[in-house]
């Protein structure tokens, strides 16, 4: 079925809470299935890695946090519904951080099962660190609160339903030799793809899902550093260059941090952040998503320029 943009918003802000839970019941188990069958379309996944080949095009969202206003700005703007109704070979990335620090938090999550419920193999969504397990939350966790005004009393069903999503969302998308999309940053003690893959299988006791969904990249830095998120580390390039060695790629796309001009570029080139909402609380100008040739050649960020998209 093909979906109206409209149509999409004013159903996200009409839907009661068993629309909801209905919805993001079968998007959870949509994702099960995609673990236990490692793939789903043409994409192989192995654990809560999603693996593609260097070919079709990528549109990349960062972090959304509830600024439904922009996400359809980015649908508009990249025609991905368009592209899917050509049957072209696209694929909507979300990085992360749907809800939370916005007040269209549900209406948020809304848009993006359904876009997920329509376009299973052409969606992919990513686990950001507002969508981590109990004992890694951010604080605050405004996302209680955003359900509570939109579903009442109810809301607690819907919040119980979006958390057993979150255990389901993918970690990584590894573009073979040329990308590795997640939310966060390195897992510094990672030794094989494994560690990425089966992060989830290994948290607590190891901390490789907590710096996926936590780290950030830091200049001037050797190895790591306690990071004052009070989650995670900060990484130094060398950490980013071993970690990419080891995946055989060249590129880090990540988003969890603001930036003002909706993007930065960080460790000369191998690290680039998309953060794709605007406005408070954090009051970046611009918000950015990146439309990507996953075929093309490119040896750094920096080359993506032309691929950047900026929203104002």
């Amino acid at each position: 079925m093909s979906l109206n943009i409209k149509q999409l918003v004013d159903k996200a802000f009409a839907m009661n809470v068993h629309e909801f839970a209905k919805l993001t019941d079968d998007v959870t188990e949509m994702l099960k299935a995609e673990t236990e069958n490692s793939r789903f379309g043409i994409l192989t996944v192995k654990g809560k890695l999603v693996i593609a080949d260097p070919e079709g095009q990528a549109i990349i969202v960062g972090d959304i946090h509830g600024d439904l206003e922009t996400l359809v700005q980015i649908l508009e703007d990249s025609k991905f519904i368009y592209k899917m109704q050509k049957k072209e070979q696209a694929f909507l990335i979300f990085l992360g951080d749907y809800g939370d620090r916005g007040v269209d938090s549900p209406e948020v999550f809304y848009v993006t099962l359904k876009l997920k419920q329509n376009y299973p193999a052409n969606v992919v969504l990513l686990r950001g660190n507002h969508e981590g397990p109990s004992d890694l939350l951010p604080s605050p966790h405004d996302l209680p609160r955003d359900l509570q005004r939109k579903f009442g009393a109810d809301w607690s069903m819907a919040y119980q339903k979006l958390r057993g999503l979150f255990d389901e969302l993918h970690l990584a998308m590894l573009v073979k030799q040329k990308f590795i999309f997640l939310h966060g940053g390195v897992p510094s003690r990672a030794k094989s793809i494994e560690d990425v893959a089966f992060a989830y299988q290994k948290h607590p006791a190891e901390s490789h899902l907590e710096e996926i969904l936590w780290s950030d990249p830091e200049e001037g830095l050797n190895g790591t550093y306690e990071s004052p998120r009070g989650a995670g580390k900060l990484f130094g390039k060398d950490v980013t260059e071993r970690f990419l060695r080891m995946l055989d790629v060249k590129i880090l796309v990540r988003g969890h941090e603001p930036a003002e001009t909706g993007y930065k570029i960080n460790h000369e080139g191998r690290i680039l952040t998309l953060f794709s909402r605007k406005g408070e609380p954090y009051y970046n100008s611009k918000a950015a998503y990146l439309m990507l040739n996953l075929s093309r050649e490119v040896g750094n960020a920096y080359e993506l320029a032309d691929s950047i998209r900026l929203l104002k």
